[in-house]
């Protein structure tokens, strides 16, 4: 089995790790008992703290001035991809990384810890690339993936519609067949990167109003026809641009089409597996991120001449917020394993990871007062 690439892993320092001790009460023993790195081999270990440290350092400290003024660090996602980042489960034959879904499982989740809006733009641009790895022909991944895999190019995912959200197969892109070209018209909506990658992976429809009809076809950036909407305002995730792709009499070549024709839907929905567990997986570090912050400040924040931490009910909560994290560790790293291994409940898995892990980080990232998007 392939791992990340470079020789960097092997000359990393040993890093401590917490020990679990039984009060989940007291603030000392949450830290433990959350510990990123429970369960983890030796080799994941090692990838674990190569992108946390990574994340430490060249994302966390400029995220809020990345956020303020909606800036999308193109260089430190390159930065990223010298560690493999950007390619982390595709094969190592054409310039992918050959890792697993659990090492992106990992890998996300430290990241997130420094920026999570950058941190899942790099989970997207990662479902794209394995889309190309895993369906399209040998000269589209030989022409692609080496620049995709460095992020020398960026890539955006385009399924969701004005029209169509949850009911993805009723989407109404279409891609008409003339000659050696496919014309492409319609819109996709709330689209990462959009108007900043420079590929875009639209399914859009070739045949019938069922899903078989739909196909996966590669839009370049500069393609004739091709615009974008306004970015959209957001709450936060501001460094990660989200605009509508506008495709009017869009000429793309046959050759761009990923798989065969009729087979998007299914492109589609095996990316989003993957798609679910990586977001899960920013959801994590986000969490981790807010609990570890909420800790360090109750130990220095004093009312009643005593630290906030020797407060029962905050314990409490801290506790509450814990476990939570805690729970949808196991179910994303559990939903990665049945990807990896292809197990027979991994569709459900990965559905139940998203669902899961997404609502109950938002609700420790809330009550943590931080990350609080």
């Amino acid at each position: 089995m392939y791992r990340l690439k470079t020789s960097f892993f092997r000359h990393l320092s040993l890093f401590q790790r917490g020990s679990v001790i039984s009060n989940i009460g007291r603030y000392q023993s949450i830290s433990h008992t959350c510990d990123v790195e429970d369960a983890l081999d030796e080799e994941h270990k090692a990838i674990q703290q190569t992108a946390y440290q990574f994340g430490q350092t060249e994302m966390a400290p400029f995220m809020y001035e990345w956020d303020r003024t909606e800036y999308f660090p193109k260089d430190t996602l390159r930065k990223a991809a010298q560690l493999g980042f950007a390619a982390i489960y595709c094969r190592d034959e054409y310039g992918g990384t050959g890792g697993t879904r659990l090492d992106a499982s990992i890998i996300f989740e430290a990241l997130s810890q420094g920026c999570v809006s950058t941190a899942a733009y790099l989970s997207i641009h990662n479902m794209c690339v394995w889309m190309i790895d895993a369906f399209a022909s040998d000269a589209n991944r030989a022409k692609w993936i080496p620049r995709l895999a460095t992020m020398e190019l960026f890539s955006s995912y385009c399924l969701t519609e004005p029209g169509s959200g949850s009911d993805a197969a009723s989407l109404s892109t279409r891609a008409e067949r003339k000659g050696d070209k496919y014309i492409l018209n319609g819109s996709k909506a709330f689209i990462s990167g959009g108007g900043e990658s420079d590929i875009y992976l639209v399914m859009c429809r070739t045949g019938d109003q069922t899903p078989k009809g739909i196909s996966c076809i590669l839009v370049e950036k500069d393609t004739p026809g091709l615009s974008y909407g306004k970015k959209e305002e957001k709450v936060g995730w501001n460094c990660q641009p989200t605009r509508q792709v506008i495709m009017d009499d869009c000429e793309v070549p046959v050759e761009n089409l990923i798989g065969k024709e009729g087979q998007g839907f299914e492109i589609a929905m095996r990316g989003l597996n993957g798609g679910r567990i990586n977001i899960a997986s920013c959801s994590l570090g986000a969490a981790q991120a807010s609990i570890q912050k909420t800790g360090e400040y109750l130990k220095v924040r004093k009312q009643f001449g005593r630290p906030l931490e020797q407060f029962q009910h905050l314990q409490f909560k801290l506790a509450e917020m814990c476990t939570k994290l805690v729970a949808s560790r196991l179910l994303v790293r559990k939903a990665a394993l049945a990807l990896d291994q292809n197990a027979k409940d991994t569709v459900p898995l990965c559905a139940m990871a998203k669902l899961f892990a997404t609502d109950a980080c938002f609700d420790v990232s809330i009550k943590m007062n931080y990350y609080s998007y």
